[in-house]
């Protein structure tokens, strides 16, 4: 530990965003990023407590107080060393994850100023990058051969890890290029899609394999390989099944950011398949963070204006006794995208759609309560009866996503991320690859020793 009242004698100090006025002109990423000696101040306030909570918190086991020390000391290469042995996909965890680590950070706790982790990790992935220490491996092939049916973020950790092991890996997707949600769900302005293409660079020059815009029906694998990989993530979004739902100009979260990261990416559409909210009155029903970006993307098309509401009521503001340190606090949040222009409401439902001509131009809500169990169960929903009509001229639907069904596969076929367990997080969809390539190396093990 390189400065241990560093905690005490330097504050928290965040990035921040670009102003407000200039990034809703363009898609490009919000957030900043600080010089590296500000950023090895930060890293210096980690307390290297003996119990590290932000460890116990992260889903990747990453070692912060490790890698904070590393970076403190300007070993920019050992810091990435040590980040790496948890994570192989830091930039993109520093910087769309939502910081399990600093929520449960001691100094969290004590003055509500947790270290900047993951700020921290992204720039020591960029430093990565910009000096050369990544570079592509080449292992020694063990001449076995593993399908992952998903190029998403849990397909992408199942490929990368068996390849470092020496399988012969072939990535399959239904899309043009890889990252799933990570390329297809997350805007621009959160994760620049140039991030992705730089480590698919890599990972092709380690011998991987992609085979983009192929549909794999999992019920009948390719055939050629010794195991398979389910990681298809979950693919339904959850509906709203409501009086009026057929009218034009509803549509699902992903409807819009897919479409929109597709034309960022030179792709054209006909103009009645558009989905923009350029002139429009946008309603986004769902208050998490694929409603958020929903917000972030409609402003910068050009919407009038944008309302989101939730059927849950609004969290607590700062602190919530419900969720104590160090667990993850279930508290209000407010975006970078909130911060660009937005009606926030909670603890209304969607009762109905409202249609002229066709199209939509109102949702009708009511207000509800949420009442305790007595058994210390669920709460239960009551409507209070108390009706109003929200003008739209456009409704996205950003309500999660349904857990797949997945088959009785063979005992050579595995499942990870959100394919097995549901939508999630991308930092556990990366904890649950590497847990899926472990089982997998496992099981393939025996055909390794007796083939030499």
């Amino acid at each position: 530990m390189g400065d241990p009242k560093a905690f005490l004698n330097i504050p928290r100090q965040e990035a921040g965003y670009r102003p407000i006025h200039e990034r809703i002109t363009d898609f490009s990423q919000v957030e900043q990023t600080l010089n590296s000696h500000d950023r090895k101040l930060q890293a210096s306030r980690c307390m290297d407590c003996g119990v590290p909570f932000c460890h116990w918190a992260c889903p990747l086991g990453n070692k912060d107080p490790e890698f904070q020390d590393a970076l403190y000391r300007g070993k920019w290469r050992e810091a990435y060393q040590i980040l790496n042995s948890t994570n192989d996909f830091p930039e993109f965890t520093g910087r769309i994850c939502p910081a399990l680590c600093e929520k449960s950070c001691v100094l969290k706790l004590s003055c509500n100023e947790p270290v900047t982790i993951r700020e921290n990790e992204a720039a020591i992935a960029e430093a990565a990058f910009r000096e050369g220490y990544i570079t592509p491996l080449q292992p020694e092939r063990n001449g076995k051969k593993v399908a992952v049916i998903g190029a998403g973020p849990a397909g992408l950790s199942v490929a990368v890890r068996l390849n470092a092991k020496g399988y012969e890996v072939t990535l399959f997707d239904s899309k043009p290029m890889p990252g799933g949600l990570l390329r297809y769900g997350i805007p621009n302005f959160k994760l620049d899609k140039a991030v992705i293409d730089r480590r698919m660079k890599i990972l092709e020059a380690e011998g991987i394999l992609f085979k983009m815009g192929v549909h794999v029906d999992v019920q009948k694998l390719p055939t050629g390989f010794d195991a398979y990989t389910i990681c298809t993530g979950t693919p339904t979004a959850r509906d709203l099944s409501i009086p009026g739902r057929e009218l034009k100009g509803i549509y699902f979260a992903l409807d819009m950011l897919a479409q929109q990261n597709h034309i960022l990416d030179g792709d054209t559409f006909p103009k009645d398949q558009l989905v923009n909210a350029r002139g429009k009155r946008v309603l986004v029903i769902g208050g998490g963070d694929t409603g958020s970006d929903c917000i972030g993307t409609s402003i910068r098309q050009g919407a009038v204006s944008v309302t989101q509401i939730e059927i849950m009521p609004q969290p607590p503001i700062g602190h919530n006794p419900d969720t104590p340190w160090p667990q993850w606090p279930v508290v209000l949040k407010t975006t970078s995208s909130h911060e660009e222009g937005c009606t926030r409401r909670w603890s209304l439902a969607s009762t109905r759609f409202i249609g002229k001509n066709g199209r939509v131009c109102g949702v009708e809500v009511e207000e509800v309560e949420w009442l305790p169990a007595t058994d210390g169960g669920r709460p239960t929903m009551k409507p209070t009866g108390k009706k109003e009509v929200i003008e739209a001229d456009m409704v996205l639907l950003a309500m999660g996503f349904l857990k797949p069904e997945q088959p009785k596969f063979a005992e050579n076929v595995f499942v990870a991320g959100d394919a097995a367990h549901g939508a999630s997080l991308v930092v556990r969809a990366l904890a649950d690859g590497r847990r899926v390539a472990t089982e997998i190396d496992r099981y393939l093990t025996p055909l390794k020793e007796n083939k030499k």
